[in-house]
């Protein structure tokens, strides 16, 4: 009997390994993606420590039982999960992490996502592939084109200059700022920080421009949210490092003011003298003209070529990915280093970047941490800071443009006359373009303004999950900024000796130092609730509250005089102390500081219905510091829906993968009452304005007063808007042609505005206050369309995106600044001109059209009348393709501006007569009005009224449309086969190409520039790149 025993337990014994090791089973199969085999893939077991990688055929070999899953992970893929069955043979095909992810995935405000089909917002997201390797200081500089409905334009191409002002649908305030809201990674923050955020650290940047997308947002949210969120690790990811390296070139863009040369410019001063009969000569003034053979001898100076030189950037960026089963880490390190094209700019920034996400080990508590901390040092021109633009003698860019070309770099005496031209300046400063003042303002006494910065934006985020369906958590950023400035003028610079000589003091030159202290932190506490019953309802439910508070301190020391013995800039040497016999050279000393906050609460509630239904509904009530009593509150909404209409039965066997309506209706608030500089942070502004401001004076026969400065408006209040926004979403022919198209109108009352006041008030005529309204309407589409999608080894896709927009005032009294008019039914800032009717052929003199249609050549303001026209764009847009060609790739991007104007200051300063003989002209000159040149288009040298056409006439009013090729990429990923057998995973070389050239009529250097006045301005120059990214 034990023998049977023992026989039955062997055999069962036998049994159960043989049923054991039937369940674990060796696992083969080959892994791909778009481009072939993938070696170096990451194969593991889930759950368990087995794992292997893929040889350099892509094959991979495992032992697994059924049921369990593979998981395959390989950086920049999405990560693939395959559970074991029957087979012992699995292939996957893995595809391209960024694309898949952003394709299905919307950001929303305070770290809400949706898949693309559940969203019901407006919203752009724009992937890192738009920021990496190209030559831009920020972020925002290339996001021009990237999103419907978002205008980019530059106020300078100054190495690191954050002067970038970003409009979303339009003009919605007319005093106000109408910078949108920046939060990165969950901290609110303004445009100044991206100078300092390395642009290769971005995930993506999402453009937010409903109101269901920004209601959220309540007070801040008027002018459209821009959500960044930077790059973070993975769990379960081995250690990766990425290293990217890029050197770029920079150069001036060309301008087509058509500058005159030597004989050119002598010809048209000749011309100018013989007409005033002064036989105008350029050494002597009034005299005997030079003769042909006299001009013919000089040479030209191109002062462009002497004032601009080719600008250098490189840059380095190292980052290290890890994750664990509950923790992951991204840490990267930063260098760049730009020469601008002015040989004084430079822009350095050292960034350095470390996120972290963890989990509990039952998943229930999540936490995320982010940390930036960069420093940077910039060199800039006085124009970034100052209004110096047309002051030849601090502005280099002036003077480049307008130096004489007779005059060489180094000469030191007037040609013909023997005289130097250090002592005819030093007599006489009547003489602004001298050759001495071209290399004074180039090298010797053109000392640019140094900017330290010192910046910290921290985030952490905690989250606990108490059920599937209720969670609670927290949110606190903080966000540093600490600025050094000093500014300069030498002692022994030109205008130094100027104001020196003029003022009869000893010392000239002055030194100025600006500490700006910026400290800001909020929270963020809420409580969420997400619930699906019976598999077709699903309800979500959120409570928040938030709390911001902002501080600013600033001190600024002034010295007016310098030794020039002793001095040296940014030392505190030099500075002299006799003050107490020369009043203009004592030092000052001012000081001020400035606090912001805010605090909030509300909530959020959705319902979806099976997938093909769903509406949400926001409300936030806001408490700001600029306001008081009743007024300190307000409160904003919004509601959206959508139909899923491809869920629909009716809808089978259709051609669409999606097809989406989508609606929404929201106010918003503008609590930033005050426009502040691009570049500056519009938080700290318009806190006094509901207060009284008095000061000291002078009464009644000279006696000292107590006197009004300002008149508070204890009703001031916030700027409301409302937004109406129907869109559609499709995808067809299994993703192939895709599209988005959006119609809004956008409607703000209560504009921050001057409201009339009686004369008796005894303070000006007018207060700050509410009165106004603006409506912008407009539409917007994207299309992508795949025209080569399935193909091994040939992708080609193109896209285009476009948007119009149109704006009118409402409910406002007439009011007529400047060359602009204001009143019900005009555009916001419509140019008031009166209509220029050419050359008269009979004298040479300009012509205009009054306010009947009659020809005149002496126009009163009166004849003014509103054109229709206005600086910002009506239609926007960029399109381009995308082609990758077995490893080689090439990418384009043309961006569009139309139906936008401005005034070319620049070419009027060129082509003004009365300027001849002091500085160089426009060679269009030669072809003036004359008596045997009647028919010309340029008036007569000797015009008694070209004043005439530049006060508030439209001659000088330019179409400012551009096409612009914005950026070329090409380059070439090597293969994963290629690279088989090396420390490497991925490898890409590249070339680049930023601003390559531009199609319009605007004769300036930049047609993207905010205004007019090329000839002062930095313009954004061409750049070419090349570089190189490595992924081991």
């Amino acid at each position: 009997m034990r023998s049977k025993f023992k026989w039955i337990f062997t055999l069962l014994l036998a049994f159960t390994m043989q049923f054991s090791f039937a369940q674990e089973k060796t696992i083969t199969g080959v892994v791909t993606d778009a481009t072939g085999p993938l070696p170096g893939v990451n194969v593991v077991v889930k759950g368990t420590q087995r794992g292997t990688q893929t040889n350099f055929d892509g094959s991979y070999s495992i032992k697994a039982k059924e049921g369990e899953t593979l998981l395959f992970t390989f950086m920049g893929m999405k990560d693939m999960s395959m559970q074991v069955g029957g087979s012992a043979s699995i292939n996957v095909r893995m595809s391209d992490e960024v694309a898949t992810q952003l394709s299905e995935v919307v950001v929303q405000g305070y770290g809400k996502t949706a898949t693309k089909p559940k969203a019901m917002t407006a919203a752009t997201t724009v992937s890192a592939a738009t920021f990496e390797n190209r030559p831009n200081v920020t972020l925002l500089q290339s996001l021009q084109g990237a999103a419907p409905g978002l205008t980019v334009s530059t106020s300078s191409g100054s190495p690191g200059s954050a002067k970038i002002d970003l409009l979303i649908r339009g003009i919605g305030t007319l005093n106000s700022s109408t910078e949108p809201l920046y939060v990165v990674d969950g901290t609110p923050t303004n445009s100044v920080v991206f100078r300092n955020l390395n642009p290769e650290d971005i995930e993506s940047a999402s453009v937010l421009r409903d109101a269901i997308a920004t209601s959220i947002y309540g007070n801040r949210g008027a002018n459209g949210v821009i959500i960044i969120n930077t790059k973070a690790g993975k769990f379960d990811s081995p250690l990766k490092m990425s290293f990217s390296s890029s050197t770029g070139f920079s150069s001036l863009p060309k301008d087509d003011y058509n500058l005159a040369n030597s004989q050119q410019l002598m010809r048209i001063e000749r011309a100018y003298g013989d007409g005033g009969g002064a036989g105008f000569n350029p050494f002597f003034g009034a005299g005997v003209p030079l003769t042909d053979a006299e001009i013919d001898s000089f040479a030209t100076t191109d002062w462009r070529k002497e004032f601009f030189n080719l600008g250098v950037t490189q840059s380095q960026n190292l980052s290290l990915t890890v994750g664990g089963k509950n923790i992951n880490n991204f840490t990267s390190i930063g260098y760049m280093n730009q020469d601008g094209i002015v040989p004084t700019t430079d822009f350095q920034r050292f960034t350095f970047r470390t996120n972290t996400d963890g989990k509990s080990e039952n998943g229930k508590f999540k936490y995320g941490t982010n940390l930036t901390v960069a420093y940077s040092t910039r060199h800039q021109l006085d124009q970034e800071t100052a209004a110096i633009d047309n002051n030849t003698v601090q502005n280099p860019l002036l003077g480049s443009l307008t130096g004489l070309p007779y005059y060489g770099y180094d000469d030191r005496v007037y040609p013909g006359s023997g005289q130097a031209l250090y002592d005819m300046i030093g007599t006489n400063f009547t003489y602004g373009t001298t050759t001495f003042v071209m290399q004074d303002i180039l090298k010797e006494g053109n000392v640019p303004n140094r900017v330290n910065d010192f910046k910290v934006l921290a985030n952490a985020d905690l989250t606990y999950n108490f059920t599937d369906a209720f969670s609670a958590g927290m949110t606190m950023g903080v966000d540093y900024n600490s600025a050094e400035r000093t500014f300069a003028r030498a002692p022994w610079a030109y205008l130094a000796i100027a104001v020196r000589e003029t003022n009869a003091v000893p010392f000239g030159g002055l030194e100025r130092q600006t500490y700006d202290r910026d400290f800001g932190y909020n929270t963020v506490a809420k409580v969420l609730y997400n619930k699906t019953f019976k598999e077709k309802h699903a309800v979500s439910a959120g409570l928040y509250t938030e709390y911001i508070k902002a501080h600013r301190r600033v001190g600024q020391l002034t010295q007016n005089g310098l030794d020039l013995k002793t001095y040296a800039f940014g030392a505190g040497t030099g500075w002299t102390n006799v003050g107490a016999t020369y009043a203009t050279l004592r030092p000052t000393v001012a000081a001020s500081k400035a606090d912001a906050g805010s605090f909030s609460y509300f909530g959020t509630l959705g319902y979806e219905y099976d997938g093909k239904y769903a509406v949400d509904a926001i409300v936030r009530r806001d408490a700001s510091y600029r306001f008081v009593d009743d007024f300190k509150w307000g409160t904003f909404w919004s509601v959206g829906g959508r139909w899923n209409i491809d869920r629909e039965k009716f809808m089978e066997n259709s051609i669409f993968d999606m097809l989406k309506l989508r609606g929404s209706y929201g106010t918003q608030g503008n609590q930033n009452i005050q426009a502040a500089v691009a570049g500056g942070n519009p938080l700290y502004l318009g806190n006094n304005l509901v207060r009284d401001l008095t000061g000291s004076g002078t009464g009644y026969g000279n006696s000292g007063a107590y006197v009004v400065g300002q008149i508070g408006n204890t009703t001031l209040q916030w700027e409301e808007q409302a937004m109406s926004n129907i869109g559609l979403d499709f995808e067809i022919y299994h993703g192939r042609f895709s599209g988005n198209l959006d119609v809004y109108k956008r409607q703000t009352t209560k504009l921050f505005n001057n409201i009339n006041l009686s004369a008796s008030v005894g303070n000006g005529t007018s207060m700050d206050g509410n009165n106004g309204g603006i409506v912008n309407k407009g539409i917007e589409l994207a299309l992508k369309y795949k025209i080569i999608k399935n193909s091994k080894d040939f992708k080609l896709s193109v896209f285009a995106n476009g948007s119009y927009n149109k704006n009118e005032i409402t409910d406002i009294e007439k009011t007529i600044d400047g060359d602009r008019i204001y009143e019900n039914g005009s555009l916001v800032g419509e140019f008031y001109t009166v209509p220029y009717a050419g050359v008269n052929p009979a004298d040479g003199n300009l012509q205009f059209l009054d306010i009947d249609g009659n020809l005149t050549a002496n126009p009163s303001d009166s004849d003014r009348r509103r054109t229709g026209k206005s600086d910002t764009p009506v239609y926007q847009g960029a399109f381009g393709l995308n082609a990758d060609y077995k490893g080689f790739f090439l990418d384009t991007q043309f961006a569009f501006v139309q139906d936008v104007y401005r005034y070319d200051w620049g070419l009027l300063w060129l082509s003004r007569p009365s300027y001849i003989g002091g500085q160089n002209m426009s060679a269009d000159l030669l072809n003036a009005w004359t008596p045997t040149n009647t028919d010309s288009n340029i008036p007569s040298l000797d015009a008694t009224n070209f004043d005439a056409g530049s006060t508030y006439s439209d001659m000088w009013l330019k179409d400012a449309s551009y096409i612009r090729l914005k950026n070329v990429s090409l380059g070439y990923n090597f293969s994963s086969q290629f690279l088989s057998g090396t420390f490497i995973k991925s490898l890409k070389l590249y070339a680049q190409g930023e601003n390559l050239y531009t199609w319009t009529k605007w004769r300036g250097f930049d047609a993207d520039s905010v205004d007019g006045n090329n000839l002062g301005k930095f313009p954004s120059p061409r750049t070419i790149s090349v570089g190189v990214n490595v992924e081991f």
